[in-house]
């Protein structure tokens, strides 16, 4: 096949990254055929540091663009509340999508696209591309094959100096309804807990929001029951002691302890032994199975070659459980999570 027809629809943290660093690394599998943003000056911005504005469509309404473009694929990189509506515009044109996380701003939202892709033979894929990071794939096979032993207690630790980081200002990341860490940062962790320990089934959560009821959330004590019956401790904070963030993993175990530390640092320790350091070959800083990025993973899917993805069903299941921690059952109680069934 010809090379895969691109088109980007957001051009935030994410959008950038994806026009400046991985189509340009994938130049001959993918051409990037239209670029759309809100924001006028953003889009022309781009469009100048791209440097070749003949090769592509300028848009600020994403409609008009999936309306016209003639793209194979399109990279949703709006913020959450646009995420449905865009989806489901690219289906109606036969558009395989490639979607950021969250799936969507709510789980009825996220149900119904789910549905949707149900109803296509195009593509699905939610930007879940931790689980495949070399890091968490070793991670991974040292729980498997039951490193730690007897798993006793798993703590996930995502806090927080400040909420939004300095590098991450835009005007719905500290919303209540679209932002905070659980919808940013959560979401990664919940879906690998999920992908390596199985289903998360109920949660208990209690969480507290500023006294301006517009803002996301500043702290979280919750609980996470597998269907196991293994509970995971989720602890939360804007308001974490020094200028260091720590998002950490940390399963204790009757053989020892295995822990990733802020995001890529892996650590392992005997029983009664402190944890040490462990290096991990073929760790790549856009994940992905060794040296293979996520959007590389997509670009096989998509010309028949073997590849790795979440679907949106993953990005339901995921959704189920952000939902559940920012909306806590009355007085502590358990919630019951739905569960997409496949098909």
């Amino acid at each position: 096949m010809g090379k895969i027809k691109l088109a980007v629809i957001g051009l935030g943290n994410m959008g950038r990254r994806m026009v400046h660093h991985l189509v340009p690394r994938y130049a001959e599998r993918v051409e990037l055929v239209a670029l759309c943003d809100s924001r006028e000056e953003v889009l022309q911005s781009e469009n100048k540091l791209l440097g070749n504005p003949a090769s592509f469509s300028l848009y600020t309404d994403y409609r008009k663009l999936l309306a016209e473009t003639d793209a194979d694929l399109v990279y949703i990189a709006v913020p959450p509340s646009l995420h449905y509506d865009a989806v489901r515009l690219a289906f109606e044109r036969g558009i395989h999508v490639f979607c950021e996380k969250p799936l969507a701003n709510s789980l009825e939202e996220a149900e119904e696209m789910v549905k949707l892709a149900e109803q296509t033979n195009r593509l699905n894929i939610v930007h879940f591309s931790f689980p495949l990071e070399a890091p968490v794939l070793e991670f991974r096979r040292r729980i498997a094959q039951g490193d730690v032993g007897k798993i006793q207690r798993i703590d996930l630790y995502l806090e927080f100096p400040r909420w939004p980081r300095e590098w991450q200002q835009n005007d719905w990341i500290s919303t209540r309804r679209e932002g905070g860490y659980l919808l940013e940062v959560g979401i990664h962790w919940i879906q690998m807990i999920q992908q390596t320990f199985g289903r998360i089934a109920a949660v208990s959560s209690e969480i507290e929001f500023p006294s301006d009821g517009g803002l996301c959330e500043s702290t979280v004590k919750a609980v996470m029951m597998l269907e196991s019956g293994q509970k995971i401790h989720l602890s939360g904070t804007d308001q974490r002691t020094g200028e260091e963030e720590r998002v950490s993993l940390v399963v204790q175990g009757s053989e020892g302890l295995l822990a990733l530390e802020n995001w890529g640092n892996l650590f392992v320790g005997g029983a009664g032994e402190p944890p040490q350091p462990v290096a991990v070959e073929g760790t790549d800083e856009e994940g992905g199975l060794g040296d293979l990025p996520i959007f590389g993973q997509v670009l096989n899917l998509l010309e028949g070659r073997p590849g790795k993805a979440y679907d949106f069903r993953d990005g339901y299941e995921a959704q189920a459980v952000l939902e559940a921690l920012r909306d806590p059952a009355a007085g502590g109680g358990w919630t019951e999570l739905p569960k997409a069934g496949r098909s």
